[in-house]
């Protein structure tokens, strides 16, 4: 299968030689080409150029892209689209007034989701998550992480384990599943957070890492939820059976827990709506990739997180959803965008390096996805005509995508 799209406006996140991430100055530069061709062939990108050399290719399927942009798939590297029905009512309990804590106080939150996924079939979980799946791919994202961390108890978080397994196999898109059985303790382990997190060690992680299930393993760190002596805890057991920590972090407080994921080499480090100096001290030079969630912070009325500070320090930044019932049910990786420019004044050079190649790179898909390089993946967005791709932020109601192309086909 071969697919030629030609006169191509702009080729955006051009780049020859593959890099993993783009940190601090370096986020403001987007590599474009203008009046360009793309050729796919076998699912992956085989040339691009200039139109003045774009090639006669027998047999291709030719997509004329006049006045229309081009530009990788989103790679969203935190979601929770695995879940059971939704939190509509306590949307509402937020409009009149009542706090996240308030309300997950009350048997909310979390514990709400984890009690209907409990009550759910794994069979009708798998239908209700392949719809938000689509739905995302429909949007322009072409690589997504999803964890678990609704069941908190074994045989909860072995279902949502098996069902992003699942659908891992049955879509044409990127998917990396992380065990976040660290989620927030069930009322029975309210009084005993040891007991909770020896079964998370002892039985849960066995069994996951048995039928492979998981990628990654996460941890709540949070004031009220897991502290940082027993989120290392658990990041020390994810290590033994080669589960690299993504750890959200900073949402509500900060408590040296980003110094304690540092130490343990994490992946990623996710929220971070609240950052301090020291915090940015402790991510300097280090592995570890700054994740924030921009329509997170817009649902739920919490500050964002300081990208120009963090980006003026040198620190590289990703953009990811946070698709979940409570704080974020959206996965619209181009709102997420459009936000992290209207709200964190990020440009739209920096929005879209942070939603693709460092996206990627939070989900260690650096070398396969996140950017228009020869050999990688072909998950393309072929907008609608625009007069420039700062439209894309700047017409953030609009959808602007004419169609997305994932590992080759067109979705």
């Amino acid at each position: 299968m071969k697919i030629l799209i030609k006169n191509i406006k702009e080729l955006l996140q051009v780049r020859e030689d593959g890099i993993e991430k783009v940190s601090g100055k370096d986020m403001a530069v987007l590599p474009s080409l203008k009046n360009a061709f793309l050729l796919i062939e076998n699912n992956v990108i085989a040339d691009y150029g200039s139109m003045e050399n774009c090639p006669d290719v027998i047999g291709a399927n030719t997509i004329d892209a006049t006045g229309k942009t081009v530009l990788p798939a989103w790679c969203d590297s935190h979601t929770h689209i695995v879940y059971a029905g939704n939190r509509e009512q306590e949307f509402v309990d937020r409009i009149n007034g009542l706090s996240y804590e308030e309300i997950a106080s009350r048997g909310g939150g979390i514990l709400n989701s984890a009690k209907k996924l409990n009550e759910t079939s794994e069979e009708d979980l798998y239908l209700q998550s392949r719809n938000r799946l689509e739905e995302v791919m429909q949007q322009g994202t072409g690589a997504v992480e999803i964890k678990s961390g609704y069941g908190l108890t074994v045989d909860g978080e072995l279902k949502m384990l098996r069902v992003i397994k699942r659908l891992r196999e049955e879509y044409p898109i990127a998917i990396k599943a992380t065990f976040l059985g660290a989620h927030a303790f069930p009322t029975e382990y309210k009084e005993n957070h040891s007991a909770y997190i020896d079964l998370i060690i002892n039985e849960m992680l066995p069994k996951i890492a048995e039928e492979k299930l998981a990628d990654y393993i996460d941890a709540f760190l949070e004031t009220g939820y897991f502290s940082v002596e027993e989120t290392e805890r658990i990041m020390e057991a994810g290590k033994k059976y080669g589960l690299q920590a993504k750890i959200h972090v900073n949402q509500f407080t900060s408590i040296k827990g980003i110094e304690a994921c540092v130490k343990y080499d994490a992946l990623s480090v996710d929220h971070l709506e609240i950052v301090t100096d020291e915090d940015i001290e402790a991510l300097k030079g280090t592995k570890t990739m700054p994740v924030a969630l921009p329509t997170c912070s817009f649902f739920i009325s919490i500050p964002y997180t300081p990208a120009r500070k963090m980006m003026e320090a040198g620190l590289p930044l990703a953009l990811a959803t946070d698709f979940n019932p409570g704080t974020t049910p959206s996965g619209n990786m181009n709102l997420v965008v459009a936000t992290a420019c209207i709200k964190m004044k990020m440009t739209p050079e920096e929005a879209i390096n942070a939603a693709t190649i460092n996206g990627a790179y939070a989900m260690d898909l650096s070398k396969t996805h996140g950017s228009i390089t020869k050999g990688k993946i072909a998950n393309l967005i072929i907008t609608k005509p625009l007069t420039s791709y700062y439209q894309l932020p700047y017409a953030f109601g609009s959808n602007l995508i004419d169609s997305v192309i994932i590992e080759g086909q067109m979705i």
